[in-house]
């Protein structure tokens, strides 16, 4: 897996519509961006600096380039995850968690979900 180059917020919005659509020219990207002002050719500058970052592969297609993610939304998010934490909470996961459930209602789900975690992390796994 290649390196995980920093992503935009924007190019975020992008990579999100290949991962659930790829592979897409920029025109059928645009297409699912309807929520955002954005030109085609503004669509075209994310999916080159992209590409240029290595985060999508390009591929000639008769409809035009087709554009691929080359990295997954896990290793993304992972390391987004983890420049947040180190910037934000020093690195400290335990500091953030805590935060996160004084500051933000949880649902039952959520709440059975995270005890079992712990739970799990408790028995060393």
């Amino acid at each position: 897996m290649p390196a995980i180059p920093r992503i935009s917020d924007a190019e975020w919005d992008v990579l999100n519509v290949l991962w659930d659509r790829a592979p897409l020219t920029a025109a059928q990207v645009f297409a699912h961006l309807t929520d955002r002002a954005w030109k085609l050719n503004t669509v075209r500058t994310f999916l080159t600096r992209l590409e240029n970052k290595g985060a999508i592969i390009a591929k000639e297609h008769p409809e035009g380039k087709q554009f691929t993610p080359r990295l997954t939304r896990e290793a993304c998010v992972r390391q987004a995850s983890q420049t947040f934490l180190d910037r934000v909470f020093d690195g400290a996961t335990g500091s953030l968690l805590v935060h996160f459930a004084k500051s933000k209602r949880l649902t039952e789900s959520e709440l059975a979900e995270l005890r079992a975690i712990l739970t799990q992390k408790g028995k060393g796994k």
